[in-house]
């Protein structure tokens, strides 16, 4: 299962906007690096393929290559501001090993 926080949707949802991408599905994909890490990708698509799954979270249809399910389950995409102004999305994912659980302040 992958979520999309209500904040990350907003911003989905405008970036789709923006790109004239309205009614595309949000493709994710990710790839283990040497070492060990995991790298994200994302952007809108509209060809899909037949072995896609495909989820929908927050009203945004999400599709994923089988390739990637496997490194993306569990995972949680937010939409954030890291610094004043700098707004970015993050990936929460328990199976990357450079993941730690957000804590309580």
């Amino acid at each position: 299962m992958i979520t999309i926080t209500p904040a990350a949707a907003k911003q989905i949802r405008e970036s789709a906007r923006q790109t004239q991408s309205e009614g595309m599905a949000l493709r994710l994909a990710a790839k283990r690096l040497p070492d060990g890490s995991i790298h994200y990708g994302m952007g809108f698509d509209d060809i899909g393929r037949h072995d896609d799954l495909r989820f929908e979270c927050e009203g945004i249809e999400i599709v994923v290559a089988p390739v990637s399910l496997e490194l993306l389950s569990g995972t949680t995409i937010d939409y954030v501001e890291l610094e004043p102004g700098r707004h970015e999305f993050i990936f929460l994912n328990p199976n990357d090993p450079n993941y730690s659980p957000p804590t309580e302040e």
